[in-house]
């Protein structure tokens, strides 16, 4: 990495002072990281309280999620850079700002469209809050001290992810779905104070950092006008005018986005990584277990909640084993790759992955949760812990010391990247076959074309999220015939995430193929100065 502007000299002695506010600096940091990972895990769980609070149909609670991920995804590598440029302080800080008031707009909005549209601000400060986090701590901790902060700072996730589903299903349920976004409000500011008063400014004076503004122009228009017209593809049909012209626009802008980085002198995506096989199977394999996962825990949740009837807390805690897999191996799986490489963990953590997606095909309406739903999070969760932390060595090995952070920016973009298309695919495949089984069940159970139809305009959309009552049946229908129609919808709910899981375990066996075949193994070695380098092993 470049040199930071406040770096001290080799040698140079610390007072006790100075000592104790680097690791205040640690604090502030874990906030940065904390808030953006905890409340987007939260909001998971919160789906299907807003869909009925608000009316959300299937579409609108992708764009829940992927307004976020999408904004994030979009301008990670642009924060990064901003802030390396004009000051990493200034810009986290701003980040802060800006996702905590993107937080309370969220917690007052009154309708779908406009919490979608501030959860778009909330990823736009998570993009100054990441990269921004990770840049202050390079620049504050040195040698040793700067691998034990970055894993306390890596640990943290950890943290969210674990508490997240538990946090989010106990304010659900025992405050409001607004409440998950007002948590944020007194935390932010804490944040902001912390941050002002004990973090120094840095930038990168290096000179080898510059803005890109084609590349984000082009990039964030290509994958937004994607997202959107796989999203709403469902709703407005495939062949409508606006969702072809969507698809053409992103072909375009994409294209265009490709040329242009591939002819600037300091572009937002050094595609010059690209020609390195391991660096591009990694982060293929990134976007791919990004992509299979997003994209099922976004249905699982809807499962839980809205077919077996669990309420949020119950949810978050039948959600909590995935995680605690993540927080017992991950560390383990880090430490054994750094000894024996990379590409044999990803290989098999993906084939484990795979796995415990396949285990979920034995998911039905009323299945058990103890013999059905937790053997398979149990081994998806030691799939992804066995996966991660060797997929960014093999990434960071891959590139040049001094370019790790856009590096890592890569990897990051690519992974949100993934979870954005596997919702917005996903989704789209799931609404699409519950569509076509729903009223397949409709007719076969004997009820006339003319009432399908009726059943199913009326069900609406929150049906295709496996959410149903009275009000999908026409007015004094028998309570028999309804139950016949709610289990119409569970079962159709049902079969389209087994659908969608045949996709998700596709995904996961193609990163495992790509690890296989492209990903040479790295094994971190030190020098006398405490930094480490990669070698290359096989």
């Amino acid at each position: 990495m470049a040199e930071m502007a406040t770096r001290a000299p080799a040698g140079a002695a610390r007072t006790p002072t100075e000592g104790r506010r680097k690791w205040w600096v640690l604090v502030a940091m874990v906030f940065g990281l904390f808030m953006p990972m905890l409340d987007n895990l939260v909001v998971n769980v919160a789906l299907p309280t807003i869909q009925r609070k608000l009316g959300a149909g299937v579409s609108e609670l992708q764009w829940i999620i992927d307004a976020y991920t999408l904004t994030f995804a979009s301008f990670m590598l642009t924060g990064g850079t901003l802030a390396d440029l004009f000051g990493r302080k200034r810009f986290f800080i701003g980040g802060l700002a800006l996702f905590t008031t993107g937080s309370l707009l969220c917690g007052v909005s009154t309708d779908i469209h406009e919490l979608i549209a501030f959860r778009a601000i909330q990823g736009l400060g998570g993009t100054l809050l990441l990269p921004g986090s990770l840049s202050i701590i390079s620049a504050t901790f040195h040698g040793r001290e700067r691998g034990a902060a970055i894993g306390i700072w890596s640990a943290m996730s950890g943290v969210a992810v674990a508490f997240g589903p538990l946090v989010g299903g106990y304010l659900v349920q025992h405050v409001s779905w607004q409440s998950i976004f007002f948590i944020n409000v007194p935390v932010g500011v804490v944040a902001v104070a912390l941050t002002w008063f004990v973090v120094q400014e840095s930038r990168d004076t290096s000179g080898s950092r510059r803005l890109d503004p084609p590349g984000v122009v082009t990039g964030t228009l290509g994958l937004s006008s994607l997202v959107y017209a796989t999203i709403e593809g469902n709703t407005r049909g495939w062949t409508d005018p606006l969702i072809l012209s969507s698809f053409g626009l992103a072909a375009v802008m994409l294209a265009v986005f490709v040329w242009v980085e591939s002819r600037r002198e300091s572009p937002m995506l050094p595609l010059s990584f690209f020609r390195n096989p391991t660096f591009s199977a990694a982060i293929a394999s990134a976007t791919a277990i990004f992509f299979a996962l997003f994209g099922m825990t976004f249905f699982f949740s809807l499962y839980l909640q809205n077919v077996e009837g669990y309420d949020p807390v119950g949810t978050g805690v039948r959600l909590l084993p995935f995680t605690v897999m993540i927080l017992l191996i991950a560390p383990v799986s880090g430490r054994l790759s750094d000894r024996f490489g990379s590409r044999w963990f990803m290989t098999g953590g993906t084939a484990v992955l795979a796995a415990g997606l396949a285990m979920s095909l034995r998911m039905e309406v009323d299945s058990s949760y103890a013999t059905v739903i937790l053997p398979a999070m149990v081994v998806m969760g030691a799939g992804m812990a066995l996966t991660m932390s060797p997929l960014s060595a093999a990434v960071m090995g891959s590139v040049e010391a001094r370019r790790a952070g856009i590096a890592s920016a890569t990897q990051t973009t690519s992974q949100q990247v993934g979870g954005v298309f596997g919702i917005a695919l996903l989704g789209a495949v799931v609404t699409a076959a519950f569509n076509r089984g729903f009223r397949a069940q409709l007719l076969e159970a004997g009820f006339p074309a003319r009432t399908v139809a009726a059943i199913t305009a009326k069900a609406g959309a929150g049906a295709a999220a496996g959410r149903v009552s009275g009000a999908a049946a026409p007015v004094g229908t028998p309570p028999a015939v309804l139950d016949t129609v709610v289990r119409a919808v569970h079962d159709s709910f049902v079969h389209a995430i087994h659908v969608g899981l045949f996709v998700s375990i596709a995904f996961a066996l193609l990163a495992s193929v790509l690890s296989l075949l492209f990903v040479r193994s790295h094994v971190a070695v030190h020098d006398g100065s405490g930094e480490s380098a990669a070698v290359h092993v096989g």
